[in-house]
């Protein structure tokens, strides 16, 4: 690379949860620069959450943090050409690549819901991932079998 590595920018946290993780969910959540609407979606998704819960000692903010550690994967799979074939090499994730994969997930996953508004299917995917169910933690499932069944290309690893 020609270019020195472009600098981290630092994150504000949130208003209500006072939380840089949901400043980064919301961001990625975002659609045309609309912030605010992205961050009442989040807010309102919470408040479900919040009246669905089953546990009553555990916030809505924690069982959205136990949702995302749900669907964050430990492994992926890296197409390498190697004398004409490619490969579906098993690596390990760095972590804010982890963070940021669970958090890509939960989001489309919970766009693809059937229920009213984007909240109530943010939640209902919430709800889902904290119970370690749903379609985000399918998907996770899914690429750690894939990581699994080229196992044996692993010693192609760079």
């Amino acid at each position: 690379m020609r270019k020195t590595k472009a600098k981290k920018r630092p994150l504000l946290p949130d208003p209500k949860f006072n939380d840089q993780l949901v400043t980064r969910f919301v961001n990625n959540m975002m659609y045309d620069g609309k912030k605010s609407i992205a961050f009442n979606i989040f807010y309102d998704a919470m408040e479900i959450v919040e009246k669905r819960k089953e546990n009553p000692d555990k916030s809505a903010l924690d069982i959205w943090k136990e949702a995302l550690t749900n669907v964050m994967p430990h492994v992926e799979v890296r197409s390498r050409r190697v004398g004409g074939a490619t490969f579906q090499i098993p690596m390990e994730i760095r972590p804010d690549r982890k963070i940021a994969t669970a958090m890509k997930w939960l989001i489309l996953y919970a766009r693809r819901r059937n229920e009213k508004s984007m909240a109530q299917k943010l939640a209902g995917e919430i709800i889902a991932a904290a119970k370690e169910e749903g379609s985000a933690v399918k998907k996770r499932q899914d690429t750690h079998k894939m990581a699994e069944a080229n196992k044996a290309f692993s010693h192609f690893r760079v």
